[in-house]
C-alpha cells in the first residue's frame, strides 16, 4: 500500500508540473522554460547558488557587469569609476534615469542600502564584501564611494555580485518585530517571492518549490533586440524521464544542468534539441571536514587522495570534463600549473595510512559521504570510492541527501559530515574568489565547503593575497597558498574542472556563448538569448 501511495504522488507531482507548463502556452511568444533544482532564492542578499544565479543576474543589474567573453568587468549601472593608487578608496558615477520595475529611480542611495543590508545579513554573496569594505558614502544622488578597510586588487570584478536593490520599496515592505532592530526583517520575508530590482526581466508570479516566473521588463534601461525571451520559468524539475518528454514536446527550451551520461544521450537524439557545453570557474570537490574524526587526520586525508581513481571518474562517469589540477581551474587567473596533481597509487595510500593516529582501528571510523539526491552521477563516484577506500580497509557510508540538507548541515560543524560532494564556482574571475570562499573561516559554515580548516593564519594569508593591487605579486601569493593548502593540508579531492553539458532547444533558440569561463548563472543572461517562435511551430506540426 505504502508503494502504491509513493507512486500517486508521484504521479500527481508530474501531472501537476506539467499542468503548470501547459497554462504558460500561449502566455508569452518566446518562453524560456529551464527545468533546474531547487530551491530558488531570489533575494539577493540570500542566493547564491546556480539555480538562485539564474534568477538574479536577470532580476537585478551591479554596478559592473562581467563580460561573458573577456571575463573582465565592463560598466553597467556605473558608467565611469576613479580609484586612488593604494585601492582602498573607489568612486563610481552613475548612469541616469535607471528606472526600477516600480518605475523609481535607481540612485547612489539604493547602491549604499544594497551593500549595507547585505552585509547586515551575511548570507549570499556577503563573504565578498564583509571584512572588507568599512563603509559607503553617497557623494550625490548619482555618485557613490566605497571606503575599504585595504585595498583589494579584484575589487571591480567582485561587484558583479553586488545587485542593486529598489531601497524605498524594500523599507515598504519589512516586517517587524525581526532580527534586525529597527530594520526587522530587513525585506526577507517579502523578497523571498518579490523582486526590487531594475534588471531586465521583473516577478510575476512565485510559486515555492514549484516554479518562478519572469516577464521582460518594457522600460529596461538598456536597448535590447526584438528575439529576446519574453518571458523565464525556472522550474522545480530534475527528473530526466519528464525533462526529456516535455523537450519532445517544445515545453521545456533547457534541460537540468545535472544529467548522467544516459539521459544525455537519450535526449540528444530529439531531433531540434543539442548539447550546450558552460565552461565553468569551478570545480567538482570531495569535501573532507579537517575537524570530525578520521578525516580530521592529514594522513587519512592523504591516503584518500592517493587512493581515489579520479581517471575512471572523468572517463566513464562524468560527461566531457577534465581532471583537476589543485583546488582552482585551468583558465582561471591566478591557476598555478606547477601544484601537485594527485593519481590513483595504492602504495603511497598505504604509506600515508600508516602514519595516520586511526591506522590501527579503522573499523572504528566509518566515513560518511554526503551527494546530492538529484545528481546519480555523484552516486556513481561515491560508489566508486567505496571500492578504491575498500582495499585500505576504510568503510564509506553512501549517504543520498537532498539539497537543503546539504545546505543546513553544512552550516554547522557538529552536523556537517565527513565528506560531502559539492561543484563551488568562483564569484569573481580570480583565483582568490575559490580561495576565500573554500578556504575561509567567514565562508565555513556555508555550502561551499565543509572543510572547517579554520585557521586565522590561512585567512589572513588569503585576505592578504585578494588585497595585493599588482596583479603579479597577488598571483604569487596566490600560487603559495595553492601549494600549502593542496600539498600539506589536503582538505579536499579535487576530482575535475567543471563544465555544464545541457541538453536544449537549438532549433528555435540561439543561446551564445558558454565556451569562454563565465560567473555563475551569467550563461544564462537571458538578454543575450534569441527565440524564434515560428521555428517552434515547424517543429510542432
Amino acid at each position: 500500500m505504502k508503494k502504491k501511495i509513493e507512486n500517486l504522488l508521484f504521479i500527481c507531482t508530474i501531472i501537476g508540473m506539467v499542468l503548470i507548463c501547459l497554462s504558460v502556452v500561449g502566455a508569452a511568444d518566446r518562453p524560456i522554460r529551464i527545468a533546474s533544482g531547487w530551491p530558488a532564492f531570489i533575494d539577493p542578499a540570500v542566493g547564491s547558488d546556480l539555480t538562485s544565479c539564474k534568477l538574479l543576474v536577470n532580476l537585478y543589474d551591479a554596478l559592473v557587469f562581467t563580460d561573458k567573453d573577456t571575463g573582465l568587468p565592463v560598466p553597467t549601472v556605473a558608467k565611469s569609476w576613479e580609484v586612488t593608487d593604494e585601492g582602498d578608496q573607489w568612486t563610481f558615477y552613475l548612469n541616469e534615469g535607471i528606472e526600477f520595475h516600480d518605475g523609481t529611480e535607481l540612485t547612489a542611495e539604493d547602491v549604499k542600502f544594497s551593500l549595507d543590508r547585505l552585509n547586515t545579513i551575511g548570507e549570499g554573496f556577503a563573504f565578498l564584501f564583509v571584512d572588507k569594505v568599512d563603509s559607503v558614502e553617497v557623494v550625490d544622488k548619482y555618485t557613490v564611494r566605497f571606503h575599504l578597510k585595504v585595498g583589494i586588487g579584484p575589487f571591480l570584478g567582485m561587484l558583479s555580485r553586488l545587485y542593486i536593490v529598489n531601497k524605498d520599496l524594500v523599507l515598504e515592505n519589512i516586517v517587524k518585530p525581526g532580527p534586525y532592530g529597527d530594520m526587522g526583517d530587513y525585506g526577507k520575508e517579502w523578497l523571498n517571492s518579490h523582486d526590487a530590482g531594475s534588471g531586465p526581466y521583473l516577478v510575476t508570479e512565485y510559486l515555492p518549490q514549484e516554479a518562478a516566473t519572469l516577464d521582460l521588463f518594457s522600460n529596461y534601461w538598456q536597448a535590447l533586440d526584438p528575439f529576446v525571451p519574453d518571458q523565464l520559468i525556472v522550474y522545480n524539475m530534475t527528473e530526466s524521464s519528464t525533462i526529456k518528454a516535455m523537450l519532445s514536446r517544445r515545453e521545456l527550451e533547457i534541460a537540468y544542468h545535472h544529467n548522467s551520461r544516459e539521459a544525455l544521450d537519450s535526449m540528444d537524439k530529439i531531433e531540434g534539441v543539442d548539447i550546450k557545453r558552460c565552461a565553468q570557474n569551478g570545480e567538482m570537490y570531495l569535501m573532507l571536514n579537517t575537524r570530525k574524526p578520521p578525516t580530521d587526520d592529514v594522513h587519512f586525508r592523504k591516503a584518500m587522495a592517493w587512493a581515489l581513481d579520479y581517471q575512471t571518474i572523468v572517463d566513464q562517469i562524468w560527461v566531457g570534463v577534465s581532471r583537476s589540477r589543485g583546488p582552482i581551474p585551468k583558465g582561471v587567473p591566478g591557476y598555478d600549473p606547477t601544484v601537485l596533481q594527485y593519481n590513483m597509487d595504492l602504495d603511497k595510500a598505504k604509506e600515508e595510512l600508516s602514519k595516520s593516529k586511526y591506522y590501527n582501528e579503522l573499523d572504528k571510523y566509518p566515513v560518511d559521504v554526503y551527494w546530492l539526491d538529484r545528481v546519480p552521477d555523484e552516486e556513481k563516484i561515491v560508489l566508486l570510492m567505496m571500492s578504491n577506500m575498500d582495499k585500505l580497509g576504510i568503510k564509506i557510508n553512501s549517504v543520498k541527501t537532498p539539497w537543503t540538507k546539504m545546505v543546513e548541515d553544512s552550516g554547522s560543524l557538529e552536523t556537517s559530515p565527513n565528506i560531502m560532494t559539492i561543484t563551488v564556482n568562483g564569484d569573481f574571475l580570480e583565483a582568490g574568489s575559490l580561495l576565500a570562499n573554500r578556504y575561509t573561516s567567514a565562508a565555513a559554515p556555508s555550502w561551499t565547503q565543509n572543510e572547517w580548516i579554520l585557521d586565522p593564519e590561512l585567512d589572513a594569508r588569503i585576505n592578504d593575497a585578494i588585497a595585493t593591487i599588482d596583479q603579479e605579486e597577488r598571483f604569487a601569493k596566490y600560487s603559495d597558498i595553492i601549494h600549502y593548502v593542496h600539498e600539506e593540508l589536503c582538505p579536499s579531492l579535487c576530482l575535475f574542472d567543471m563544465a555544464l553539458n545541457i541538453p536544449y532547444q537549438s532549433a528555435y533558440v540561439d543561446w551564445p556563448g558558454g565556451e569562454s569561463m563565465s560567473l555563475m548563472g551569467y550563461e544564462f543572461y537571458l538578454p543575450d538569448f534569441r527565440v524564434y517562435p515560428e521555428k517552434r511551430q515547424e517543429l510542432l506540426k
